[in-house]
C-alpha cells in the first residue's frame, strides 16, 4: 500500500482550556459565516490567526451561496488591509471593525486616555512629507518595507524617523528605544480604515454591528452549550 498523506495541524490554545495550563492541543481553525442565526457557510483552516483565514473563508462562503454578500459585518479580528482589499475588489460593503475602533468610538476611552505619542498623535505634512511629534519636532522619511503575509498579499510601510529625539525631554515617554523614535505608517490601510470606519459610524452601521453579537454568537452557542458539540472529531 502507498502512504496515507494526513495533513498536518495547527496548534492552539483552546478556549475549553479552563485550567489555564497554557497548553497547545492539535486543532483547527473552524470559521462559519450566519445570516439571521443560520449558517449559510463555513470552512477549516491552518491558520492560527482569524485574519489569515479571511479571504479562504468568504471564498467558501461565496461556493456555498452562489455568490458573494452584499455587505459583511465582522469584528476586528478581520480589520486587516488584505481583508479591506479584498471587500472592495468584490464591492461588499465593509461593517467590518479594525483593532482600535472600539477605542476611537469610545468617549469615556478618549477622555481617560493616558499615554500620548501614538501615532494618532502625530501630524503628517503632505506637501513636506514629515511627521510631526506633539512637541513640535519632526519625523521625516526613512526608507519602505515591504511584507508578505501568509496568503501573499503585500503590504507597504513607510518609515519616518525623529530628528530630534536625543535632547527632547519627553523621549522616555515617547520611545523605548535608545535610538530614536520611529513610524512605521500604511496610507493605504489608513485610507481604508477611513471608509470602513464611515459605514461602521452610519446609521446603517450602528445597526449592523448591534445586529453581529446576537446573530452568530447564539449560533455558537446553541452548537457548543444546547446541542453539546465541543470536540468534533474527522
Amino acid at each position: 500500500m502507498g502512504k496515507t498523506a494526513f495533513p498536518k495541524q495547527i496548534q492552539l490554545r483552546t478556549k475549553e482550556d479552563h485550567l489555564g495550563s497554557g497548553q497547545l492541543k492539535p486543532s483547527y481553525n473552524v470559521q462559519i459565516g450566519t445570516e439571521n442565526q443560520f449558517v449559510v457557510g463555513y470552512s477549516i483552516h491552518q491558520q492560527a490567526a482569524d485574519t489569515s483565514c479571511f479571504i479562504g473563508h468568504m471564498e467558501r462562503v461565496s461556493c456555498f451561496m452562489g455568490e458573494y454578500p452584499e455587505a459583511l459585518i465582522g469584528d476586528a479580528a478581520y480589520g486587516s488591509e488584505e481583508s479591506y482589499a479584498f471587500l472592495k475588489n468584490n464591492k461588499i460593503v465593509p461593517f467590518v471593525k479594525y483593532s482600535t475602533f472600539d477605542q476611537e468610538d469610545n468617549e469615556h476611552y478618549r477622555s481617560k486616555k493616558k499615554k500620548l505619542y501614538q501615532q494618532n498623535d502625530f501630524t503628517y505634512l503632505p506637501d513636506e512629507d514629515p511627521f510631526v511629534c506633539p512637541q513640535g519636532k519632526r519625523l521625516v522619511y526613512k526608507f519602505t518595507k515591504e511584507k508578505k503575509t501568509d496568503n501573499g498579499y503585500i503590504t507597504t510601510r513607510r518609515v519616518y524617523e525623529g530628528v530630534e529625539c536625543d535632547q527632547c525631554p519627553a523621549k522616555a515617554a515617547c520611545t523605548t528605544s535608545k535610538y530614536k523614535r520611529e513610524l512605521w505608517i500604511g496610507f493605504e490601510v489608513l485610507k481604508m480604515k477611513k471608509e470602513a470606519c464611515k459605514y461602521l459610524l452610519s446609521p446603517l452601521g450602528k445597526e449592523m454591528r448591534s445586529q453581529r453579537m446576537p446573530d452568530v454568537e447564539t449560533v455558537f452557542g446553541r452548537i457548543k452549550h444546547n446541542w453539546g458539540f465541543r470536540r468534533f472529531m474527522l
